[in-house]
């Protein structure tokens, strides 16, 4: 028998016996109208006043104590409920701060690194540096063999030589030219003058007037003749000039101060004009790393704006660099703005080549708001997170994603500041079940004091 029915038989039977109790008095009342009552004595007055008492009693056992034994019982029921809700931890929905730090990936590279090349066919002669070396601009690092090249410079110098006599001769023919010309004029003017004195025929005459236009012909003909030998001579010399520049190729120096980061050939190596890849030389005073900036903060970012590399292999060290320029046009694949970032390396603790990672630190007028990465719920009908309202009770909410952190998301929309969102939201979380809502850091000091050691992700 439960405890609601052991009270309920009590009270039942102390009203019976109240019934009884008031059954007997009226008894002895009726009796007592139709005899003359003898004066009551003091047991019966004691009786009296018993069974009054016993009657106040039993009607306070009857109406009270069930009543507050009723409350009880459901103050217990109601704790039950409550302690029966499922806890779940909870994260306030906050805004980001109004700095945007951006960490983002780059390679190191140098600011002007070349491949030096063959310039001439050959065989390496000498070679003069190696890997690792530093040169200055203009410094010899080998040389090359070119007998052919070298047999092609003589035979252009000869044929510069020949080009030059036959011009002295053009220009002899010339002068002897212009004297015959000059000879045939003046005996042309002679015979002209004895033609009007009637001294000489016209025939005569007119013959010498011919020699004379001849000559003058010949002379402009020995005078083309000059030009052409003068043409063949700067042709010559032309072609001797090309071939001894392809010969001071023979010497491969470097085009700028650096240092040789590849070296391909050793002596007696072939190499074939502008196809054998002799050295690689880098200048890495200065060096450089491009970075993809995400659309939404690319206006964030400015030519002279201050950056940081940092290298996972060398923990604890920072390098500043500074932003140098930027493409002013986003990739429409990649919706990115590409930045160039200079570093000085003056000591020369940077390797072109390294993996680094550069930190931005760029103002935004409108920072968008923040929740933990493990409170998604990505279900058909989109993405959403399980609220938590003033009622305890849980309400999912279709968002709208931004960036991804890790460890926290950018939220565009469906959220407000200060809403309390479900980490990591179990299968007793459903919409509209009241639950007991924990925040991060209570949850966590609620486990140390018990013991339990840190926080579970989720419930």
């Amino acid at each position: 028998m439960s405890q609601t029915e052991k009270e309920l038989s009590t009270e039942e039977r102390l009203r019976a016996e109240i019934e009884e109790l008031k059954r007997q008095l009226e008894q002895q009342q009726s009796q007592l109208q139709h005899a003359a009552p003898p004066p009551p004595s003091r047991m019966t007055l004691g009786a009296v006043s018993f069974i009054g008492l016993i009657a106040v009693i039993g009607a306070f056992f009857a109406g009270y104590v069930p009543h507050q034994k009723r409350e009880h019982i459901l103050i217990a029921e109601a704790k039950t409920a409550s302690e029966t809700r499922p806890s779940v931890t909870v994260a306030p929905v906050r805004r980001a701060t109004a700095k945007v730090e951006l960490t983002l990936p780059g390679n190191i590279q140098a600011v002007a690194e070349a491949p030096v090349l063959a310039r001439a066919d050959g065989y390496i002669k000498k070679r003069y540096v190696d890997i690792g070396d530093r040169v200055k601009a203009g410094q010899l690092l080998a040389e090359l063999e070119a007998p052919e090249l070298d047999q092609q410079v003589q035979q252009a110098r000869a044929s510069v030589d020949q080009s030059r006599s036959e011009l002295e001769a053009a220009n002899a023919n010339l002068e002897q030219g212009k004297a015959n010309e000059e000879l045939a004029r003046v005996t042309a003017a002679r015979w002209n003058n004895l033609v009007a004195k009637g001294a000489v025929s016209r025939q005569e005459n007119d013959q010498y007037q011919t020699q004379f236009k001849a000559q003058a012909s010949s002379v402009q003909s020995l005078q083309k003749a000059v030009a052409a030998a003068r043409s063949n001579v700067s042709a010559g010399e032309a072609n001797l000039a090309r071939l001894a520049e392809l010969q001071s190729y023979e010497k491969v120096r470097a085009p700028f101060g650096g240092v040789i980061t590849l070296r391909n050939i050793d002596v007696g190596t072939l190499v074939t004009n502008s196809n054998t890849l002799l050295y690689r030389i880098a200048q890495t005073n200065m060096l450089r790393t491009y970075i993809n900036v995400p659309q939404s903060d690319a206006d964030a970012v400015r030519v002279g704006q201050p950056a940081i590399l940092s290298i996972p292999d060398l923990p604890g060290r920072q390098f500043r660099g500074a932003v140098t320029r930027t493409a002013n046009a986003l990739d429409p694949a990649t919706r990115t703005l590409l930045v160039e970032v200079q570093v000085p390396n003056s000591e020369g603790t940077l390797l072109p080549g390294t993996y680094c990672q550069v930190s931005l630190t760029a103002p935004r007028s409108n920072p968008p708001l923040l929740i933990p990465g493990d409170t998604l719920v990505v279900r058909p009908d989109g993405t959403q997170v399980a609220l938590v309202g003033n009622d305890q009770s849980v309400h999912f909410q279709r968002i709208k994603l931004g960036r991804d952190y890790g460890d926290q998301i950018e939220v565009v929309a469906g959220l407000q500041e200060g809403q309390r969102v479900v980490v990591n939201p179990g299968d007793t979380v459903r919409d509209g079940v009241q639950v007991n809502p924990m925040l991060l850091k209570e949850k966590a000091q609620a486990s140390s004091v018990l013991g339990g050691g840190p926080p579970s992700a989720g419930h």
